[in-house]
């Protein structure tokens, strides 16, 4: 009797186990956890590093090991995205396909951007952990912003010719599940001038980019912008939401050179790229900017993935903002008399 009672145990806590695992994974509590993802990614590389196509998918094997113990292994479909990296790095960003019969506990998750090191090396490394932070940033400014989940990925070649590596990453959110958590939609395939806008968000935005030292962002081309509309209001301007900040002063990645025509020599060197505004409008943003001063330099000085130095140099940057911005003619110049017209 012991012994049969013994196994009704054994096999209740497996199947208990099993069942608990077997819980689809849902994109909300996934980007709420804080805490970084451990994954493993088994796929062809050589042809991942070498072909680099948007759209071209390739099978790969996934498996994520949960903070909570739970692991799941599933097959996705991935591609390359993006332009820049797609040419000028070893690895490109890529593009997981979840929603798959092959991925049922991950089909949640639906596509999800992949953001990973240009190349090998704790170089590369940080200049994701930098631009992560920026996206954390963002989100402690305005729910209209994408949300991000930190992995610590594991490559595998399939074909075993390129040796295992391991290195930071992060997910980006869903553009639909962004849109839905703020009861909106996205804006496709319309152009929309800067000023067609709105105008609180994209003050915000503009500023912000400022901020960080980014000029890689335009709205009529849909550039590194997404758009955003209120389902309840559907002729109300489209609200702007930014991403990939990877070409930012405050990362400062060594590929990162802007344009000639902008007159400027170093991504460090800030430039603002948006419109003329109020000082009451500015003053309303800035003072935002200001209250989440402490909030940033907290985030960012607590990071302890990132070396002290370079965390100190993403302060250094950031205060060099906060200095500018107490004299009010330099506002005033900047941001209105000085500020493009078109």
């Amino acid at each position: 009797m012991r012994n049969i009672l013994h196994c009704i145990i054994v096999l209740l806590f497996a199947y208990t186990f099993r069942a608990s695992a077997q819980v689809p994974v849902n994109e909300v509590s996934f980007f709420e956890d804080e805490r970084p993802l451990n994954i493993e990614l088994s796929t062809d590389l050589k042809k991942l590093t070498s072909e680099k196509e948007v759209n071209q998918y390739q099978p790969a094997k996934i498996t994520c090991y949960f903070p909570d113990s739970t692991v799941i292994t599933e097959d996705i479909q991935l591609s390359a995205r993006g332009e820049f990296r797609r040419k000028n790095c070893y690895m490109p960003s890529m593009k997981f396909d979840f929603k798959n019969p092959s991925s049922p506990q991950l089909a949640r998750l639906k596509k999800l951007k992949v953001v990973c090191g240009c190349n090998r090396g704790i170089v590369n490394e940080s200049l994701v952990l930098k631009e992560y932070l920026i996206y954390k940033m963002f989100n402690q400014l305005t729910s209209m912003s994408f949300r991000v989940r930190l992995l610590h990925i594991t490559y595998r070649d399939t074909k075993g010719k390129i040796k295992p590596y391991t290195q930071y990453g992060f997910f980006i959110e869903d553009v639909d599940e962004m849109a839905k958590r703020n009861k909106c939609y996205e804006v496709e395939n319309t152009t929309f001038n800067t000023q067609s806008t709105d105008r609180a968000q994209m003050t915000l935005v503009a500023l912000f980019q400022y901020m960080i030292g980014n000029t890689d962002w335009t709205v009529p081309a849909y550039h590194n912008i997404k758009l955003m509309r209120p389902k309840k209001d559907t002729l109300a301007p489209p609200v702007a939401v930014p991403y990939d900040f990877d070409y930012c002063g405050l990362v400062n990645a060594e590929y990162a050179i802007p344009p000639e025509e902008l007159g400027i020599s170093s991504v460090k060197e800030r430039l603002y790229r948006g419109f003329p505004r109020s000082m009451e409008e500015l003053q309303v943003c800035l003072d935002d900017l200001r209250q989440k001063k402490d909030a940033f330099e907290y985030l960012i000085m607590n990071f302890e993935l990132l070396a002290l130095g370079e965390r100190k140099e993403m302060i250094s940057y950031l205060d060099g903002f906060y200095e500018l911005i107490k004299d009010q003619a330099f506002v005033k110049r900047t941001f209105i008399d000085e500020a493009r017209k078109k």
